[in-house]
């Protein structure tokens, strides 16, 4: 499927995180992309004296309605959104998946439910964890938690293969056609991480070594590379090993650059063929 990528996330003037990591992931894949940023900072708010100014939601409703006025959602074949800075925000985002699907009944909303990690808990408002779980997911086609966020998502533990396939089938029957997890421990090793993808239909798993490193924006950059990947081959599988292995070699040669940004306009080229597609294996979920 081709066209244009409506996304809707944070952006920063130094660095790669939120539009600022996905607008230009989609766009070197050759998707068109309306980026409507929820927030504008001078970079992440992981650097000291970050300075910026938030959108409110009737803001960000009202350029999804001007962009809805020109014309050209009819053109656009998804939606991807990624932080939210509360529940509002989070409507506002619904808002245009109903313009969007008001102009285009088949396009795809893939939501990235943000909220926190294993390591440092939630950095969200503390309404968000309910609104992804009570209003937003049952919107979605795909979505992308991180293991820690589809625990709190299906409401039960999501530390191992078995009780992350589960939590994912318990999320299938609230809404999304596809549930794909990052940054899982399947065996309690130390030495890779894992990504599944999981629907009714099928299940992936993709492993690779840990990297002694930790980089924000890779939440964000994955969810655009799994979109991208998708629409262009239709195949969960493809998409799953594409953006897994893209995005390990993303954070292995920042880690050697010794960087702290992910090196994304000098490694353009891989965001379309890594140098070594890493192999997903199938799994056997119980139905």
């Amino acid at each position: 499927m081709t066209g244009a990528i409506l996304s809707i996330q944070s952006h920063v003037a130094f660095g790669h995180v939120g539009n600022s990591a996905a607008a230009f992931t989609l766009q070197r894949m050759g998707f068109p992309v309306h980026a409507v940023h929820t927030v504008t900072l001078s970079s992440h708010k992981g650097y000291p004296g970050w300075r910026g100014v938030e959108l409110k939601a009737a803001d960000v409703a009202g350029i999804i309605d001007g962009i809805a006025e020109l014309g050209v959602l009819g053109d656009t074949v998804a939606l991807l959104s990624g932080y939210l800075g509360d529940p509002g925000m989070g409507r506002a985002v619904l808002h245009a998946l109903d313009r969007l699907r008001e102009a285009r009944s088949d396009a795809l909303f893939l939501c990235d439910p943000v909220m926190g990690d294993r390591d440092c808990g939630f950095f969200v408002d503390p309404a968000i964890p309910g609104f992804f779980r009570d209003e937003m997911i049952a919107r979605a086609d795909i979505i992308t938690p991180n293991a820690f966020e589809l625990g709190v998502l299906a409401d039960r533990p999501a530390t191992d293969l078995t009780s992350i396939t589960a939590a994912a089938k318990v999320l299938l029957e609230r809404g999304p056609k596809l549930v794909v997890v990052t940054s899982a421990e399947i065996d309690g090793s130390n030495d890779e991480l894992a990504t599944l993808a999981v629907s009714a239909k099928e299940a992936w798993l993709l492993r690779a070594p840990r990297l002694p490193v930790s980089l924000n924006g890779t939440g964000d950059t994955f969810a655009a590379l799994f979109l991208g990947h998708f629409l262009r081959t239709d195949s969960v599988r493809t998409a799953l090993e594409m953006a897994g292995s893209i995005m390990f070699e993303l954070v292995e040669r920042t880690m050697q650059a010794g960087s702290r940004e992910p090196r994304l306009i000098e490694m353009q080229e891989t965001l379309l063929a890594p140098s070594r597609r890493l192999v997903a294996e199938p799994l056997h979920t119980g139905g």
